[in-house]
């Protein structure tokens, strides 16, 4: 029923979609007399604020062609390492001389991204930071409406060992770099891992605003999932996939519920921004308000995650708290902070965060107590929200360097 509404509410906005495409055109044409004047430029914002508010976003591009290293740029290409039903490996491979790549120390770096309703490309800027001096691959996950039935299901026990099978690809010297909702099957991947002595054991796991332990500074978003009844989540969010997507008859946590969710959290903020991005488009200033919709352009973009996902993370993460107790068993595996011996932490987290708490993130430093104190680090980023902890000024100028100087240590 939700996916049926949906469907027919963006079937009934296509004549606006239409309308505003070609008012737009029409109102920023140079031969139109208009076009210069005030009524003009009103109008051409006003359509452009419709078809953005209307438009059914695809899956974005990274985008990164180019990377500068050492003062010379190098040209970059998306190459897929390992592919799988519910995500593919992707390595941005720099395209460095013979001689860059033999005197070449760059770490390795495996960019773990959120499976929580938008794409990996959320943390492009996350990867365009790391590119100029490390070897980059990322978790590119698959939005779950367009895998078919054939292929199974997909749930957070999957998700742990997707980590392990990729970090074998990688071989036994890359850091990994979790951001928010995969620091758990992070953490817990690397515990196994620890426990087994596996050859592919990360030397590094970096934490960024992750929901280690919930029961932290609780905020919102885990108010929610702790205060409904599990059974709740079953009825009311999860839905199934219609024709003629490929996922048919899968049961879903639907992408637009997730961004109705997240937009409703800050909504004030959202409308203010839009205001703001109104007015630049009609005074002209439209470079500045390119950056506005870019951002929304991302951050519309969003991906359906399987119901098994979804809700063994809300029962497994948000309401029994398994992890930091030491009591989830993963596929007949206790996952076991104590296992964690030889994998440096870096924990990481955001003054402003309004979706992991201050200490949740740090909760994984003081449930590993048998890893030394000297391969542990924890950074709280000043002034900085979720969204600032990976990507933007504060990320590239404050907090990069920080993870990139925490890996360089622990290199070997």
């Amino acid at each position: 029923m939700l996916y049926t509404l949906y469907e027919m509410q963006q079937a009934s906005f296509a004549p606006f979609r239409y309308m505003a495409d070609h008012g737009q055109q029409f109102f920023t044409d140079p031969r139109n007399p208009l076009s210069a004047s005030p009524y003009g430029r009103f109008a051409a914002a006003s359509f452009d604020m419709l078809e953005q508010l209307t438009r059914r976003y695809g899956k974005p591009k990274f985008g990164l062609d180019y990377t500068t290293r050492q003062g010379r740029q190098v040209g970059v290409s998306e190459e897929i390492i390992h592919r799988k039903p519910f995500g593919q490996l992707k390595y941005f491979k720099r395209h460095l001389t013979l001689e860059e790549q033999a005197a070449s120390d760059d770490p390795k770096v495996l960019v773990v991204a959120p499976m929580s309703g938008h794409y990996a490309t959320l943390l492009r800027g996350t990867v365009e930071a790391l590119l100029p001096d490390h070897e980059v691959y990322i978790t590119d996950w698959r939005d779950a409406r367009a895998v078919p039935l054939k292929d199974g299901y997909f749930d957070l026990d999957d998700y742990v060992e997707y980590l392990i099978d990729w970090l074998s690809d990688l071989g036994s010297d890359v850091h990994i770099l979790a951001v928010c909702q995969p620091c758990v099957p992070v953490y817990a991947a690397v515990a196994l891992m620890n426990e087994t002595g596996h050859k592919a054991t990360p030397l590094s796991m970096t934490l960024m605003g992750g929901p280690i332990d919930t029961r932290k500074s609780p905020t919102e978003v885990n108010e929610l999932a702790q205060n409904r009844p599990f059974e709740w989540f079953e009825n009311h969010v999860v839905t199934t996939v219609p024709a003629p997507y490929a996922g048919v008859m899968r049961k879903v946590y639907p992408g637009f519920l997730q961004l109705a969710g997240f937009m409703s959290m800050n909504l004030g903020d959202h409308i203010t921004k839009h205001q703001d991005m109104f007015e630049k488009l009609v005074t002209g200033d439209g470079e500045s308000a390119e950056k506005t919709k870019t951002f929304y352009e991302e951050y519309r973009s969003v991906m359906d995650l399987t119901a098994e996902f979804y809700l063994q993370t809300i029962d497994i993460v948000f309401q029994r708290h398994l992890l930091p107790d030491g009591e989830w068993v993963s596929r007949g595996r206790l996952v076991n902070p104590k296992a964690i011996t030889q994998t440096a932490i870096f924990a990481i987290e955001g003054e402003l965060d309004d979706i992991s708490g201050q200490g949740q993130t740090h909760a994984a430093l003081d449930i590993s107590v048998n890893l030394p104190d000297e391969k542990k680090e924890y950074f709280l980023a000043p002034s900085v929200g979720h969204y600032g902890i990976f990507n933007g000024r504060r990320w590239r100028e404050v907090i990069a360097p920080k993870f990139k100087a925490f890996i360089r240590h622990h290199q070997s």
